[in-house]
């Protein structure tokens, strides 16, 4: 009797590090064109990659304007509805990884602009406004991303859009920046036809 192992995931890289720098280089112009004052405007990035896009925005808006806008970082585990550790529910072998949120900085009156790598569902970004309101109350949120692969399941749209990727349910994107992962790159990894799992 012949056993067959599972083919490997394919794997294909679909953004190089010129590639995100010139998605995000045209986000921060889109972010200095909607917002007539910067001064009011403050990046906050979720965690994890999130976070560096962030400070990059931060820098090419300095770059481009002159002005430096504050960022943020968030961390949005217990706002997660995947997550139920507020009420005992979750498996003890599978507690969440919480990481530091960094706000320094008034949210009110100001446009928060929320930065993250993908955008998928949507229920990290319902996530991340509900964490962002324990810190005050903006004037408006916008939502900058490196990536939209589709797919949503809540109403929530990204202002500023690096790349629209589509993808099925069974792909993943891979999105690996050099200040966590040593390299720039957005992979695309998938499951052979015979393997694909939603």
């Amino acid at each position: 009797m012949t056993t067959h192992a599972p083919e490997p995931a394919t794997t294909r890289t679909l953004l190089d590090g010129e590639a995100i720098s010139r998605a995000l280089t045209r986000i921060a112009h889109e972010i200095a064109e909607r917002n007539d004052d910067l001064a009011r405007v403050a990046l906050v990035g979720i965690q994890t990659r999130g976070v560096p896009l962030a400070s990059r925005l931060r820098r090419l808006l300095a770059e481009q304007t002159g002005v430096e806008v504050p960022v943020g970082a968030l961390d949005i585990t217990f706002h997660r509805d995947d997550v139920h550790v507020r009420d005992g529910g979750r498996p003890p072998e599978r507690q969440p990884l919480v990481r530091d949120t960094s706000i320094g900085f008034s949210l009110e009156g100001s446009t928060v602009v929320l930065v993250d790598d993908v955008l998928y569902t949507g229920r990290t970004i319902r996530a991340a406004i509900d964490a962002l309101m324990d810190f005050g109350r903006p004037a408006r949120v916008q939502l900058a991303v490196l990536v939209d692969r589709g797919h949503r399941e809540l109403p929530i749209r990204p202002d500023y859009v690096g790349k629209n990727l589509p993808t099925a349910r069974s792909e993943r994107i891979q999105v690996e920046l050099l200040e966590v992962d040593e390299i720039d790159r957005v992979q695309l990894v998938g499951t052979p036809e015979d393997g694909a799992r939603v």
